[in-house]
């Protein structure tokens, strides 16, 4: 049996089952201040999310909005997107494993779905692009909230998003599968400049307008994003944003602040 092993337990997230229960606990209390809020988040449906990729002290509570949402669809696998931060490479790597590791137990992996998108797509499988955090910590929310979905891991780099979409499409294609699309936004700017160029992001992402990402948006996996706007217009889904927040929520220093948003893509038809 093959393992993709946890990198980032311990620094990203905690290495600790109890821990992480408690963080996700405390995470659905704060949603439990705000009734309406939960009260829509509780109806709302749909199979590819965007989610941040931080420290879970800081951008958990954003990702676990749309982990909890996911779960109502009930996916049999859920394929993970996020960007490379490690180690540059040509296009999208897919892991290669038979189960994915995490505090709270493992995950399989759908070794079925791997190969299948191996050969239609030519993956590769780069190992050393698979110590990536900004896949790996959305694997402790997919445990909690699906705890016997299979799950696909793919990272890129150099990439295009007329590469990542073709897959996205396919996927969504697939009535049991889910995506989940990871990006932080700004980085280390100060909290007004955060939201100014975070509200470009977010704008994009709420008309499904790709090429607003150009203007000025600095998501860090802005690729894997506009490769998900293509397809949300593709299929006429629409994109519901969920949360918005900066590191400064959760330190309060406002000097150089990070941008952390979820958002969902829903069929018209799924209220």
């Amino acid at each position: 049996m093959t393992m993709r092993t946890m990198s980032v337990a311990g620094s990203f997230y905690p290495a600790q089952p109890s821990e992480i229960e408690s963080m996700i606990s405390r995470f659905n209390a704060i949603l439990d201040t705000h009734p309406e809020s939960k009260k829509r988040f509780e109806t709302l449906r749909g199979r590819a999310v965007i989610v941040p990729h931080a420290g879970w002290i800081y951008s958990g509570f954003t990702a676990n909005i749309a982990h909890s949402i996911l779960s109502h669809s009930n996916p049999d696998t859920v394929v993970v997107i996020g960007p490379s931060h490690r180690v540059g490479f040509e296009g999208v790597s897919i892991a290669k494993a038979d189960h994915y590791q995490t505090p709270l137990g493992e995950l399989r992996i759908d070794t079925d779905r791997v190969g299948d998108l191996q050969s239609r797509f030519y993956l590769p499988s780069f190992p050393d692009a698979h110590h990536e955090h900004s896949t790996e910590v959305q694997m402790p929310f997919i445990k909690h909230y699906m705890g016997n979905v299979k799950v696909v891991e793919l990272v890129y780099a150099y990439a295009d998003p007329s590469q990542i979409a073709p897959i996205i499409d396919y996927l969504l294609g697939l009535k049991d599968t889910a995506v989940v699309i990871s990006t932080d936004l700004s980085h280390y700017y100060s909290l007004e400049q955060a939201n100014r160029l975070d509200a470009i992001c977010l704008e994009a992402i709420r008309s499904e307008n790709a090429s607003l990402l150009h203007q000025g948006c600095e998501a860090c996996g802005a690729i894997g994003v506009e490769a998900m706007l293509d397809v949300a217009k593709k299929r006429g889904l629409e994109a519901i944003l969920l949360d918005y927040r900066t590191s400064a929520d959760a330190s309060g220093e406002t000097s150089r602040v990070v941008g952390y948003a979820s958002a969902l893509f829903i069929e018209n038809d799924s209220f």
